[in-house]
């Protein structure tokens, strides 16, 4: 009798439906009464919901563009007008910068949250009184679920392609490469960590490219929602313990994979729990047709691709302009100042000279770093022409500054820089810095190791 039971069609609690194969038409659900709690929570969710993926990265994801920037729909009015009223007037704060700085946990960010917390609140409210007699929302509901399922894609897909292709992460700079550990922040030590291991970032972004694909195909769906759960589970702990500025969007995307499997919850609870075998739930077709619900489907499977085939697209533009693929400037590399003269003068390269020059980094073409005798660095805008064998120097916070100097390289790893910085007079001599001294670098993959290499 348990067997029999446990192998009976198990209908979904909210609503069930019925086919008719001959005809081609679909039976309309039939309407089961969810419970009070059931219904405002839906209410809440889906006001909530909607309001999230308006205002944030989720709908602008899902139109990856290339070299098309769409801003942030929260900075746009009138939310911008609302979240800036209430960071003055009631957490009683300056008003909060709306500008786009790579943090997705700034003062404006969280009195976003905290607006739309209070304005779904509300119409949750409004909402439950005027349509307090309606037994169920099962129409809405399979449409919202269909909207649920893309946005969340639309970033499991752009995060996880970000990572196959190593972009997000990608492999520590020269700069980082010279950086003390002590003096980064936990973030800087996460990303160079994980940008050292190439393969583990790819592992990691094909985890994560896995959940959004799941998610386009309907019948996957739970087993989608499933592995983004485990995936921005793990986000969210490392953005948490490493003080990783995607805090709110980490949390948002567990909180929108447990919101896809609300409906399995006691399927899963008999399956992974009580060992029990359940059936796939019976959920109502978006339209009353077999024809346009295979139209459906198909527009599902072309979204999926667009969305895939759009962030490769720009994810390798980005891995060749700024990621490892970048083209590398014919000077590339750390050169150490063996000599150096201002005016005329020779510095020696003591440790309390500020003005001394230790380094030269050339790791970008468009800009150089010159490392001070105390290790902190000194940052320019550089244009390197190969023809006349001349730098030009700019400084991003003072437009009248002015460096041209001209080079000439007698061999490989010997470097002569001459020419003016302001208005002095410059001269440097420099070596090769031979990078695979970094263990970092020529450590490599060990199968047999004798012992802990970790120093």
């Amino acid at each position: 009798m348990k067997v029999q039971m446990a192998t009976q069609p198990v209908a979904s609690p909210e609503f069930e439906s019925v086919a008719t194969p001959a005809s081609g038409i679909l039976g309309e659900p039939q309407v089961v009464r969810q419970s009070f709690a059931s219904r405002i929570a839906f209410r809440f969710c889906f006001v909530y919901f909607a309001l999230y993926f308006a205002l944030t990265q989720i709908s602008t994801t899902l139109v990856p563009l290339p070299n098309v920037d769409i801003p942030d729909p929260s900075t746009l009015w009138p939310f911008r007008w609302i979240v800036v009223w209430t960071a003055v007037h009631v957490f009683r704060t300056p008003p909060p910068s709306y500008a786009d700085t790579g943090s997705g946990d700034k003062t404006f960010d969280w009195v976003l949250v905290f607006c739309l917390l209070v304005i779904s609140t509300l119409a949750t409210a409004v909402w439950s009184y005027l349509d307090r007699k309606r037994p169920s929302y099962a129409v809405l509901a399979k449409w919202f679920r269909l909207v649920t399922r893309i946005g969340l894609a639309g970033q499991m897909m752009a995060y996880g392609i970000s990572k196959v292709i190593p972009t997000q992460m990608p492999y520590p700079s020269l700069y980082t490469l010279l950086e003390r550990v002590g003096y980064q922040s936990p973030m800087g030590v996460l990303w160079a960590s994980i940008g050292a291991a190439p393969a583990y970032e790819t592992f990691v972004g094909s985890a994560e490219l896995l959940g959004g694909i799941l998610l386009i195909i309907p019948r996957t769906t739970t087993l989608g929602a499933l592995v983004c759960l485990a995936d921005m589970t793990e986000v969210f702990m490392l953005n948490m313990t490493y003080d990783v500025p995607v805090k709110l969007l980490s949390f948002h995307l567990i909180l929108l994979s447990l919101f896809l499997l609300a409906a399995d919850f006691s399927r899963l609870i008999s399956f992974f729990f009580q060992n029990r075998i359940t059936a796939a739930p019976a959920r109502p077709p978006l339209f009353a047709t077999r024809r346009a619900n295979q139209i459906a489907l198909i527009a599902q499977m072309a979204v999926g691709v667009w969305l895939l085939g759009m962030n490769i697209y720009a994810t390798r533009s980005a891995y060749r302009e700024y990621g490892n693929g970048r083209p590398k400037s014919v000077l590339y590399g750390i050169w150490d100042v063996d000599q150096l003269s201002i005016d005329g003068q020779i510095r020696s390269p003591l440790i309390n000279d500020y003005g001394r020059w230790r380094r030269v980094v050339i790791d970008y073409s468009t800009r150089i770093g010159f490392q001070r005798m105390d290790d902190t660095f000194a940052n320019f805008g550089a244009t390197i022409d190969t023809t006349a064998s001349t730098i030009a120097l700019t400084k991003n916070d003072d437009k009248n500054w002015k460096g041209n100097l001209a080079f000439q390289r007698p061999a490989p790893d010997h470097l002569i820089l001459d020419g003016s910085m302001d208005t002095h007079k410059v001269r440097m001599e420099l070596t090769l810095f031979d990078r695979n001294k970094f263990r970092l670098v020529s450590r490599g993959f060990h199968w047999i190791s004798e012992g802990p290499f970790n120093r």
